[in-house]
């Protein structure tokens, strides 16, 4: 397996951007395409960390095609939005989901997963971690 490339991103685009309730904003603020939701894409209740202050981690996740992560749990509940290409990710006998440039997701938390870019084309996955401090983000198994 090669290793994954990370690049730090502003947090501020995902509190502007990303995290805000339709409901919750004023008229005439420029947002679309916002949902909420409560439960991961396995149907995992959200459940964030209590180990110490709040701490939210953002970056770019850069795969080549082919290219495989290591088997792993997340800590933190992590929202991610696909900038380019494809990566499909492997939930075990929860089968497998392929996620598109455009699409976001809520990835699984307790579940052991893997992904790989099963594109033709470099993947970009911008992922924002809603953690604590002391909590591992990523928990490879």
């Amino acid at each position: 397996m090669n290793k994954i490339n990370f690049v730090s991103v502003p947090v501020a685009l995902f509190s502007s951007v990303f995290l805000f309730s339709v409901s919750a904003l004023a008229q005439g603020y420029p947002l679309t395409g916002t949902k909420d939701q409560s439960t991961t894409v396995l149907g995992e209740q959200i459940v964030y960390p209590t180990s110490g202050k709040a701490v939210l981690t953002s970056s770019i996740i850069i795969m080549k095609p082919g290219e495989t992560t290591i088997a792993h749990r997340h800590g933190a509940p992590l929202f991610a939005y696909v900038l380019e290409g494809e990566i499909t990710v492997d939930y075990g006998s929860f089968g497998k989901k392929t996620y598109k440039q455009g699409e976001s997701l809520i990835e699984a938390m307790n579940v052991s997963h893997y992904g790989t870019n099963s594109g033709q084309d470099m993947l970009r996955l911008l992922v924002l971690y809603i953690g604590a401090e002391g909590t591992n983000n990523v928990v490879p198994d």
